[in-house]
Formats: structure tokens, sequence, C-alpha cells
């Protein structure tokens, strides 16, 4: 996720996450799909990070369609910026949630002209930095960045060195939180958990024993269902503020999030591809399937059954005419 500058997070077949949708989802960073860009084959090649919101698209538009237009999906893991590589390339046909990479997409889509934008998804990304609510109940003043060093201490543990700890997710996530922690001069110290999968076990734990926490999180994010948190305000975004990675001192924006499809495939994939164009939906329908996935435990494609099965007045007007 650019994350909005992007959570690289392509959280490559990060340990302990959910299992991805797919008929065979593969590694892309280590071998290409066979089926990705197949001459006059019914077949679509999907990518598919790791976080579990990117899943549940995934896992719906596989479903609908195998089931509703008769195709073959192939799903892969792929980090963020080399899924932009291999879609160039037609390895992949679609990304169906992008968080903004400017520099691959001038490359891509404006100057090589090998992608084209699918539209929105329909959903806005933001990246922030969150604490439980109930810590902020408690100490409302926690809310504005001015006033963490003065919690510091609260937030320290073992791996932060002394510090207060700012709790990250993949270290291959692209995060503006260690130049944001120096820029701002505060006492923090950003410790990764390695993965989605990991830093939710981490934040389940830390409330269950009503335990004060700093952690950078994303919405939308099924997560806030179960550990309500209250975003820190840090210093307001700006076009621009977050230019140089070095000196970003703002906070992250909020980003529409967008689909990607490969420019052969989107020209000659007919009705697989018009679908991808189509598919559309908002923040609770996402969470709705992704906490399917991640707390109920069901797989990805028992939970997008279960959601098209109730939902076909939505999903009816992405099907091509």
């Amino acid at each position: 996720m650019a994350r909005p500058r992007t959570p690289l997070i392509a959280l490559v077949c990060a340990a302990g996450l959910v299992a991805v949708a797919g008929c065979g989802a593969a590694d892309m960073t280590r071998q290409p799909s066979p089926f990705a860009n197949a001459q006059g084959a019914r077949t679509v090649t999907l990518s598919v990070q790791s976080w579990v919101g990117a899943q549940a698209n995934t896992a719906v538009a596989e479903y609908l369609l195998e089931h509703e237009l008769g195709y073959r999906v192939d799903t892969v893991q792929i980090d963020e910026v080399p899924a932009w590589d291999a879609l160039s390339q037609g390895r992949v046909d679609a990304i169906l949630e992008d968080w903004g990479h400017p520099d691959q997409e001038a490359r891509y889509v404006k100057d090589k002209k090998t992608i084209t934008p699918g539209g929105e998804l329909g959903v806005t990304g933001h990246i922030g930095w969150f604490v439980p609510t109930y810590f902020a109940k408690a100490h409302p003043d926690v809310t504005d960045w001015k006033n963490l060093n003065k919690y510091a201490d609260r937030f320290r543990t073992a791996e932060s060195g002394g510090k207060g700890q700012l709790l990250d997710g993949s270290p291959s996530y692209v995060t503006n939180d260690k130049a944001l922690v120096q820029n701002l001069g505060l006492d923090y110290q950003v410790v990764f958990s390695g993965s989605e999968a990991a830093q939710i076990t981490q934040i389940k734990q830390f409330a269950k024993e009503k335990k004060p926490f700093l952690t950078y999180w994303y919405k939308p994010q099924w997560l806030f269902e179960k550990v309500p948190m209250t975003e820190i305000e840090l210093p307001p975004y700006k076009d621009g503020c977050d230019a140089d990675a070095e000196k970003v001192e703002c906070a992250y924006p909020h980003t529409p999030l967008k689909k990607y499809l490969n420019a052969r495939f989107a020209g000659n994939g007919g009705k697989a591809a018009q679908f991808l164009k189509n598919f559309s939906w908002g923040t609770e329908e996402q969470n709705e399937v992704a906490l399917m996935i991640a707390d109920q435990k069901l797989s990805p494609q028992e939970a997008a059954k279960k959601w098209v099965d109730k939902n076909e007045s939505t999903w009816r007007a992405w099907l091509p005419k």
C-alpha cells in the first residue's frame, strides 16, 4: 500500500497470512504465471497483495469471473512495486488495489503506455498513527503529535531501545515513519513486526491486556471493528509535502485506491477486462469480506461466495452487457 507513500505492502507470502484465493497462487517474484496474457485463452491473472483488504477484492473478482463469466483465474502474490513491472510485461493482467505509485505510473502509464488505468476501486485509503481508543479516552491530549514525547515511556517496549515504540508492519512497506520520527523530534523507535498478520496479533494482544500502544495502521481495515483505535493528529497533509522522503514532516494523505490493467489485456481482454474496469465497491463491502477471511477464518473462496450470494444487486451491475 503507496500505502500512500506506499507500504510496499506487498507482504510477500508473509508467514501467518491468510492464504490467497486462486487456482494456484504463485510468487511472481520467482516465476511468471503461465496463464497471463495467453492469446485466445479464457484466463485472467490477477496480482494480489497480501493485506487482507486486497485479498477480499481479488476473491470476489475471481469468484465472479469464474462463476458468472466462465474464465479461469490465476492469482499471484507479489510486492507492490514489482507488481507494476509484472503488469507492464504482461505477466499479470490486473492490479485491483493500488495505493499510489507516481514513479511507476509516470514510467508505465504515461511514457511506455504498457499499463492503462482501470478506474477507481471505490475505496479511499488512509495511513496514519493510531493509539487504542481506551488510552485516548484516558489521555485525550495524546492524539496531538506534539504531546507524544510526554507519553514515550508509556509506549516503551523491550524492542524499542529505551524509546517509545512505533509499531510498524513489514520492513518492505515504503512508509514515512522513520523520517517523521526524526524530523518531528520524537523520542520513538520504529519497530517492525514483520507482516500485517504479525502486527495484528501484537495489536490484539496489547488490547487484550489493555496496554497502551502506538502503531502505524491504515483504513480501510477490518481490525477497527475488533480493536477501536484513535488517530494521532500529525501535521496536516498538503500536496507535495511528502515529495522528499527524507524531509517529510506531514501526515499521510487520503488516497482513492485505483485499479490498473496491462494495456494489451485492457484492449483484448474482452468481458474479463470490462468486468474488472466495472468492479467497484465501498469500504463496508470490502471490510465485510475481509472480516470473514481474517477473523472468521473462512477461505477467500468461501467468503466471496457468501458475499456474492447476498449482494447480487451490487455485483450484477459489474457484468458486461
